[in-house]
């Protein structure tokens, strides 16, 4: 019995009779000798039924176990022996933990095989099911977009399938060829309109104008007319055909764009007024600083980049630690610039004039950079400085670990995702081949359909089918924690803006 004594299940509870059943099992060719009163501790389970079997007829020994031998009373189950060891544990100790190498989701319809509840599982145990949830649901959310852009839908009009069309052209590269030379064309424009941008800011190739006034030189505004021209109409297009325009609208990313291309068309309607308008203070300023917001184009190539998209998400989930760094240094700033201007006041040539001035000080030294503008002159207060360097590194230091290992982690899950989407498609196309091979209604284990069916309960269960056939009418199937572990869900936008 894998070790366990008899000893640990002795002041069980259960009858007489109970108590001098032993039940024989066979798990996956492993046997097991298991005894009644044990097992009756939980007699809605499937092993509790079979003490009863002394009464039951032949058909109703077949309902509860894959194969019997009269001769030996040994009951065969072909299930996993490794899950059973897990499964046994809840008549000992009262409560299940699931073992390290064995899938959470698979184990739950071990579980269900058993007739167990999921109120047995531990705490432990269950929050790692729920990490494998997410993750299942992420991917088959994956895998429902990549069928959507590879299919369409067909029950949309001409206009909503052109909508589609145009924006799988726009915003998805990796649905066909010419979406992800688009998409190359517009790295190369991001690119080209932000050195355009740089270049154009130095003096020796810029030109004067009537007024004797530098201005970029007209090679350039030409290279960033058409720029923004591409801009503007990669922009539209994607308004056009996005499924929710408010959506599309307010998104980050897509804000970004707009301010990309507004100060161009602000600063061309502006000049269009005249060089009487042009000429006003407050109008020139406003132009310059239109001008200045076009340094947000560069924020366009994290559409482009998966890195940048990794990186932000990183950051989102990381606010805890970052709040923690600003209110380190915070702490330090106020506290090392006041000490700072209480000891350096008294000099004669003191650079600390204020609190206020002194927190410049404060934080290029606890951030290690040192301009060298500010620094003390007395003894003490030279060892504040010190002081103040040694714990600015120690509040740097310590939440950026948990940064970096979000990131790390966030970027590692993405490519499994990603790795396991793809894996799944292929699975299923697999499987829908052979169902139109095999079209015969017996079909092994290992090769049914995953349109028709789901995991079989009877039996080891090696994979758990995410998708069932759109063209049938089902929908995204996910694992949940009741009793069938399986919920459906309806095909929602063919895209997210």
């Amino acid at each position: 019995m894998w070790g366990m004594q008899r000893s640990r299940y002795a002041d069980c509870n259960g009858s007489d009779a109970s108590e001098e059943t032993e039940v024989v099992v066979n798990i996956g060719g492993v046997k097991q000798v298991l005894f009644g009163d044990v097992l009756n501790r939980f007699p809605d389970t499937r092993l509790a039924e079979l003490t009863k079997c002394s009464v039951k007829s032949s058909e109703e020994i077949s309902s509860l176990c894959d194969d019997y031998d009269p001769d030996t009373g040994e009951f065969y189950f072909d299930r996993d022996p490794e899950a059973f060891k897990c499964i046994i544990e809840l008549y000992y100790y009262g409560e299940i933990h699931i073992k390290r190498g064995i899938c959470p989701i698979c184990f739950m319809k071990e579980m269900e095989f058993w007739r167990i509840g999921a109120d047995f599982l531990d705490d432990c145990c269950k929050c790692q099911l729920k990490e494998v949830e997410d993750e299942l649901a992420e991917i088959a959310e994956k895998v429902k977009t990549i069928l959507v852009d590879r299919e369409g839908d067909p029950s949309a009009g001409r206009w909503q399938r052109f909508q589609m069309c145009l924006w799988r052209l726009m915003e998805k590269p990796e649905s066909s060829l010419p979406a992800h030379i688009i998409a190359i064309v517009s790295f190369i424009f991001i690119l080209v309109s932000s050195v355009v941008m740089c270049v154009g800011t130095i003096p020796d190739l810029q030109v004067e104008d009537s007024e004797g006034n530098l201005v970029e030189h007209p090679t350039l505004e030409v290279i960033e007319t058409v720029c923004i021209g591409w801009f503007t109409v990669e922009y539209t297009l994607r308004l056009i055909s996005a499924p929710n325009k408010v959506k599309f609208v307010l998104a980050f990313m897509n804000i970004v764009d707009f301010m990309a291309i507004m100060p161009f068309f602000v600063v061309l309607v502006l000049t269009s007024f005249g060089a009487g308008v042009m000429e006003l203070a407050n109008v020139q300023q406003a132009v310059q600083a239109l001008r200045i917001m076009r340094i947000a184009r560069i924020f366009k190539l994290a559409r482009h980049s998966s890195g940048l998209q990794t990186l932000t998400s990183a950051l989102k989930s990381s606010f805890k630690e970052l709040g923690l760094l600003l209110m380190y240094m915070g702490v330090g700033v106020f506290l090392f610039s006041a000490l700072g201007y209480t000891m350096e006041q008294n000099h004669p040539e003191t650079l600390f004039t204020s609190i206020p001035q002194s927190f410049w000080w404060a934080v290029i030294t606890m951030t290690t950079v040192g301009y060298g503008d500010v620094y003390p002159k007395t003894t003490l207060g030279r060892c504040n400085a010190a002081i103040s360097f040694l714990c600015g590194v120690i509040a740097i230091a310590l939440p950026i670990h948990p940064i970096i290992n979000n990131f790390v982690l966030f970027y590692n899950k993405q490519q499994v995702l990603e790795t396991a989407a793809k894996h799944e498609i292929e699975l299923m196309a697999l499987r829908s081949e052979d169902a139109q091979l095999e079209p015969s209604p017996r079909k092994h284990a290992c090769c049914a359909g995953v349109w028709d069916r789901g995991v079989a309960p009877g039996r080891g269960d090696a994979s758990v089918p995410l998708l069932k056939d759109p063209r049938a009418g089902a929908g995204l199937q996910t694992p949940s924690m009741d009793r069938s572990f399986e919920s459906t869900a309806e095909v929602s936008e063919y895209s997210m803006s």
